[in-house]
C-alpha cells in the first residue's frame, strides 16, 4: 500500500499528531475531522450548528481539492455534534452540499465534546 500526506494552507492545519488527509494506494482519501475553524484568522466561525456546519465543509472541500477531487468524490462522512438538537440545522446545510450529489453514506452521533467546544466536526473519505 502507498500513502501520500495531502496538506494545505487552505483548511486549518493540524492541532496534534495527525494530517489533514492521507491518499491510500492512490485511490482512497481518508480526511480528518474538520471543525469551523478560520485557517485566515484562526478563530471559530459561527456561533450556532448551521454556520459552523458550512465552515467545517469548507474545511473539507479546501482539503478534498489539495488532493484533486471535490465533494463528488466522498463516499462516506462521519458527523459529530456536541448536541444532537443541531441534528436539524446541521443537515439544512449538508443536504445544501450533498443534497443533489449522490449524497454519500453517513453516520451522525452525539459525543460530549468537540475540540475548541465547536458544535460540529465532520470527517469523510473519499475515491479518486
Amino acid at each position: 500500500m502507498t500513502r501520500h500526506i495531502i496538506q494545505t494552507d487552505q483548511a486549518p492545519a493540524p492541532v496534534g499528531p495527525y494530517n489533514q488527509a492521507i491518499v491510500a494506494s492512490g485511490e482512497m482519501i481518508f480526511v480528518a475531522g474538520q471543525i469551523p475553524l478560520d485557517v485566515a484568522t484562526g478563530q471559530i466561525e459561527g456561533s450556532d450548528a448551521a454556520a459552523q456546519t458550512e465552515k467545517a465543509i469548507q474545511n473539507l472541500e479546501a482539503i478534498l481539492a489539495a488532493a484533486g477531487v471535490s465533494l463528488a468524490s466522498v463516499v462516506k462522512t462521519s458527523v459529530f455534534l456536541s448536541n444532537m438538537d443541531d441534528f436539524g440545522a446541521m443537515n439544512g446545510v449538508y443536504a445544501k452540499y450533498f443534497g443533489d450529489l449522490d449524497a454519500p453514506a453517513r453516520a451522525c452521533v452525539e459525543v460530549s465534546r468537540l475540540p475548541k467546544d465547536v458544535l460540529v466536526e465532520i470527517e469523510c473519505i473519499a475515491v479518486k
